[in-house]
């Protein structure tokens, strides 16, 4: 098995609306951290992945690698000379492959850092400048638009692109999404629902694109799990909105024994109770959203039940790097981190086998800073996620995260 090291968790909903609103995706978000092996290794071989030569560079002005190494080479593009958020994530990001190569030691894998300017033409400039310094394998970009550019001119050289955006759109044959998806969360959920004895389920989702996504995401969990859908309601924009359908749901969905609510959980819980419905009797689930103090702190939602990664990896990452730069990472620090870690573990193999669809798609997965996870053929990702219970202000785990994608639930 091959095991990257730490990653990141994004906010799925933030991050999809980005997306139909700004093209922007994977830049909200996260966890990350853990050990790797290289391809062929056993699961439990940590690896010792190789330390890169780095050099930051402006878009229009490329330049060897830094340092004297003659390996391989591996593209980190970012939105360095972006605005406001997206430039201050791409600088932790940049710190973070830094980390990674400094952390894991040994080898002679080249990084060539380049500037993206938060455009889609920025990135597919960038990337073609990665290609003619003889970049291997492309991470990064942030912006899905970006992704969907760079991943072209990656595709037509036939090199492979891990990006960070949490758009599944921009997933394709040889351009994989590192970052995670909102589909991974609502596998593991439901499955786990199910598993638990939960057969017929509803549905309370916002009428915008996080609710397209995980609506689908949604029907085929239960479907793929054996259940059925009774109801499902969408609402528009806002908490009374959101309160109006759990109302109908209350009234129209009595068989229901879950109901799936992965965002204004609070005010949706409360109308739930308030139109008579039995939260002791119907189960509540939600997403990694749920992972946030207004929803751990409702008294409505306690013994309700969500999908997230394990917070322990990011928590570690999270103190090493304000230990080496003296402030706080990004949440999408982790991504670029395990990204590097991967490429550094794989620049191992001979010429030519580094960065196959084979390696990068191996079914064992890799093993992140937030647990589990592994690439697909199409371009998507899939988590291993732990469930966790609300309860008294905290959220409890009640289902630990597969250690291994064999008979893993939820996948």
């Amino acid at each position: 098995m091959i095991i990257a090291a730490p990653l990141f968790r994004t906010l799925p909903r933030l991050a999809v609306l980005a997306v139909a609103a700004l093209g922007l995706a994977g830049c909200m978000g996260g966890s990350g951290g853990g050990p790797r092996t290289t391809a062929g290794a056993s699961a439990d071989s940590t690896f010792a992945a190789p330390t890169t030569a780095i050099q930051s560079e402006q878009l229009g002005a490329p330049g060897a690698p830094a340092g004297s190494a003659t390996g391989p080479k591996a593209a980190l593009i970012l939105p360095l000379s972006a605005s406001g958020n997206a430039g201050s994530a791409a600088r932790s990001m940049k710190n973070a492959g830094e980390m990674a190569l400094a952390e894991l030691g040994g080898g002679n894998l080249q990084l060539i850092v380049k500037d993206d300017g938060g455009t889609p033409s920025g990135a597919a400039a960038a990337a073609q400048q990665a290609l003619a310094e003889g970049a291997e394998i492309i991470l990064g970009p942030l912006y899905a638009q970006g992704v969907v550019a760079a991943g072209q001119v990656a595709r037509q050289s036939n090199i492979p692109l891990i990006a960070f955006s949490t758009d599944a759109s921009a997933a394709t044959t040889g351009v994989y999404l590192l970052s995670f998806l909102p589909q991974s969360d609502v596998n593991r959920i439901i499955a786990h629902a199910v598993k638990n004895g939960r057969r017929s389920f509803a549905a309370i989702l916002p009428e915008d694109a996080y609710g397209s996504v995980v609506e689908g995401a949604f029907q085929e969990a239960v479907a793929k799990n054996g259940g059925r859908v009774v109801a499902l309601e969408r609402y528009a924009s806002g908490t009374a909105k959101a309160r109006e359908a759990a109302a109908r749901v209350a009234q129209n969905a009595g068989t229901a024994d879950a109901i799936f609510v992965p965002d204004e959980a609070p005010a949706i819980a409360e109308a739930l109770q308030k139109g008579g419905m039995d939260l002791k009797r119907v189960a509540l689930l939600g997403t990694g959203l749920w992972d946030d103090p207004s929803v751990l702190s409702s008294s409505a939602l306690a013994g309700g039940q969500f999908a997230a990664p394990d917070t322990a990896g990011w928590r570690a990452f999270q103190q090493r790097y304000q230990a080496k730069y003296g402030e706080a990472p990004a949440r999408t620090a982790t991504l670029a981190y395990d990204a590097v870690s991967l490429a550094a573990a794989l620049s191992r193999s001979e010429s030519g086998q580094r960065y196959t669809a084979q390696a990068l798609t191996n079914p064992s997965g890799f093993q992140g800073v937030d647990g589990i996870f592994r690439l697909k053929s199409n371009g998507l990702s899939e988590r291993g996620l732990a469930v966790l219970q609300v309860g008294g202000g905290t959220a409890q785990v009640v289902a630990p995260a597969p250690k291994s994608f064999a008979g893993a639930a939820g996948f």
